[in-house]
């Protein structure tokens, strides 16, 4: 069995009128709003449309963690954590932490408060950004026993999952009820750099040794190595989870694997999918060459993963097919075309309709 991912884009450097590039993109949010991707890349941030094209986000600065909160990009600075609006770029608050050492880390746990870990301090802090205006921090773990990089919010569980550098790296959680520290996990990977989570609970870590994604379902068990090109240092990995695509910052390079819509399945199909031309125009075609012999149907989602129209259903045959995409009939935007047996998804595909 093996996973059926698409790579979405492979990017090493990009050009715009101001020559873009990657030069140290530390870690990827989704921006769900904007559909596009923020990247952290040494003092500034970068706003990625995951199809090669590169521009800077207002004037911003961040150095390491990206947050999305609401209408507001959360980042990490040096010392400092800063707030941006996403419609208009501008910086709207900041917080220097006083004492912190490196910072890396940034989660959210929603009504505006974060979470960020410091890396060299073995310390985490809670801000609080209720009042943009006069935010706060609190210092809730003084010892991390490990050192902390990336960090996430499980709000079923009241806890703050994080992951450890060095070798045979561990998993670790601070309760909320009482900020005590504990191992979820002894892994046998190094250097464990970010995390995220999909829409179905299952949880996805990046580590330097052996550079890879792996994949742990909701109570950290069944690891599984996700499919992906060749990795070099992976660092703060971002999930969108209406798509399930992960957005992996490497330096000079992020790239985007599909993992599939809302889900990650299993399968023997090999199958090659591809929209000509993308953005949609009347002569544009879903092109299908699978090994797909069981009835299947191809659906058109939106981005949350929520059916739009049937396409196409009950064919057997994927060898080479071509379908007409001019009869979409949908308001421009971004969806999706899903592919799928009556075992799951098999692929599926971004497409933008102008």
């Amino acid at each position: 069995m093996k996973y059926i991912i698409l790579l979405l884009a492979l990017q090493i450097s990009v050009f715009s009128s101001f020559s873009q590039s990657y030069s140290n993109a530390e870690s990827v949010e989704y921006d769900p709003i904007n559909d596009r991707w923020l990247v952290s890349n040494r003092n500034r941030i970068i706003s990625d449309d995951g199809q090669g094209n590169l521009t800077y986000f207002g004037n911003g600065s961040a150095s390491h963690g990206l947050e999305v909160v609401g209408s507001m990009l959360f980042g990490v600075d040096g010392s400092t954590v800063r707030g941006f609006d996403l419609d208009s770029e501008n910086e709207v608050t900041s917080i220097r932490i006083s004492g912190a050492r490196f910072l890396n880390g940034l989660a959210s746990a929603g009504n505006n408060i974060l979470y960020t870990t410091d890396f060299t301090g073995k310390k985490i802090y809670k801000l609080d950004f209720s009042d943009l205006s006069n935010p706060s921090s609190e210092e809730i773990v003084s010892n991390t026993q490990s050192t902390p990089n990336g960090i996430i919010y499980d709000g079923a569980n009241n806890r703050l999952i994080y992951t450890s550098w060095g070798s045979n790296a561990e998993i670790k959680q601070v309760d909320l009820s009482n900020n005590s520290v504990s191992t979820i996990i002894n892994t046998n990977l190094g250097n464990i750099d970010g995390i995220d989570d999909d829409a179905n609970g299952n949880y996805y870590i990046s580590s330097w040794s052996p550079d890879r994604i792996t994949r742990y379902n909701s109570n950290f068990q069944n690891p599984v190595t996700v499919t992906t090109p060749s990795l070099d240092s992976p660092a703060d990995i971002g999930i969108s989870k209406s798509s399930g695509v992960i957005g992996i910052p490497m330096g000079d390079s992020v790239i985007f694997v599909e993992s599939g819509v809302l889900s990650v399945s299993n399968f023997d199909y090999n199958t090659e999918m591809k929209i000509v031309p993308n953005p949609v125009v009347a002569s544009s075609k879903l092109m299908i060459n699978s090994t797909i012999s069981s009835p299947t149907k191809i659906e058109l989602l939106d981005l949350t993963g929520r059916h739009i129209k049937t396409i196409s259903e009950n064919i057997s045959e994927f060898k080479n097919v071509e379908i007409p995409l001019s009869n979409l009939n949908v308001h421009s935007g971004v969806y999706f075309i899903k592919l799928s047996s009556s075992k799951g998804t098999v692929a599926t595909k971004k497409v933008v309709v102008n």
